[in-house]
């Protein structure tokens, strides 16, 4: 019986693969190396291995006697200070593992990257796997530059050690179960009324259930040194917001304006709210990224994993479900147009 050990388990879409692998539980054995408490220390299914990514002791443990490895664990922020937890979390945490992993004879490799190392211009230009890293593009977002830096050090190991290392690439991640707000504040921001124009940019989403799958499919056929993007559809801010709007029963915004007036309209805010008791949580570096596309074209994963997708507008409506359900739980939600 195969082991297999996920890091980043207690993530969004960590989570989410951990019920996927539980339900094939009979042929595998299953570990997670987690920071803090997880949901399964009582889980007689799971093997629960405490330590942090970013020491290569803890690291060691966690991979001593395993087969396969899904390696998720990372941080998401879009706050500057983080800079060089970004770097260390992603980039030393991938070096750590991929060591242990050389050491201790692991037989493949998951690496869980982001689309937006890849995926991402000015222009609403759609992007492959083939597409050069936009450094250009995401040079003051150290999330995505030490996702661009962990990428090519994972495939460097494939490269220069012979590790059997598959990156998946993920574009933006909705659905339910996201407690940390990690990936679905965008859309919490709009339910909160905090979205007050329309973006100039797109974006492509994907079902984080269905990003799930595509990562057990890309460790059972994924080539070893290939990345796969794993999205479902491109749409403009403007069709997101007015299918989020529908189906949230909301008014969606009716101006879109130039990213340097919507800059300094955030601005304004972040520092008028406090004057009411309230936060104005859209920060400079969302607004930045919002003006941007972040298109990907998933055919190579639907064509060589099988990878597949639900109807994006299910995913939207299990989003504000289970988004208004927590908002509920911590702050006001703008009430129905």
């Amino acid at each position: 019986m195969k082991t297999i050990l996920v890091t980043g388990a207690t993530g969004f879409l960590g989570k989410h693969l951990v019920e996927q692998l539980q339900s094939e539980s009979d042929s595998m054995r299953l570990r997670v190396l987690c920071r803090n408490l997880a949901p399964w220390e009582h889980d007689s299914s799971i093997e629960v291995v405490h330590g942090d990514i970013t020491n290569r002791e803890h690291v060691e443990k966690a991979v001593e006697g395993v087969n396969e490895i899904y390696h998720l664990a990372g941080l998401v922020s879009r706050r500057p200070q983080d800079q060089e937890l970004l770097y260390l979390t992603h980039i030393e945490g991938t070096r750590n593992l991929c060591e242990a992993a050389l050491k201790h004879g692991v037989e493949k490799i998951v690496y869980v990257s982001s689309s937006g190392t890849v995926a991402v211009s000015t222009e609403p230009e759609v992007h492959n796997e083939k597409s050069g890293y936009k450094h250009e593009v995401v040079g003051e977002w150290p999330y995505y530059l030490s996702k661009i830096f962990a990428e090519k050090l994972a495939l460097l190991y494939h490269r220069r050690d012979g590790l059997n290392v598959v990156t998946v690439n993920p574009s933006l991640l909705l659905g339910p179960g996201d407690d940390r707000n990690s990936s679905t504040r965008d859309v919490a921001l709009f339910l909160k009324g905090e979205i007050l124009v329309i973006p100039q940019g797109g974006l492509n989403f994907v079902d984080v259930r269905d990003a799930a799958q595509g990562l057990t499919l890309a460790m059972q056929s994924g080539q070893p040194g290939e990345r796969y993007l794993l999205g479902n559809v491109n749409w403009t801010f403007r069709e997101l917001i007015e299918k989020v709007a529908k189906i949230a029963g909301k008014k969606p915004p009716k101006y879109q304006l130039p990213v340097e007036v919507s800059l300094w309209g955030a601005r304004v805010l972040r520092r008028a709210y406090p004057l009411f008791g309230k936060t104005f949580e859209m920060d400079d570096a969302s607004v930045k990224m919002s003006a941007c596309f972040w298109y990907c074209d998933s055919t190579k994963a639907r064509e060589e994993l099988g990878f597949k997708t639900r109807e994006p507008e299910e995913t939207l409506r299990a989003t504000v479900e289970d988004l208004r359900t927590r908002l509920r739980k911590t702050g006001p939600v703008a009430p129905p147009a």
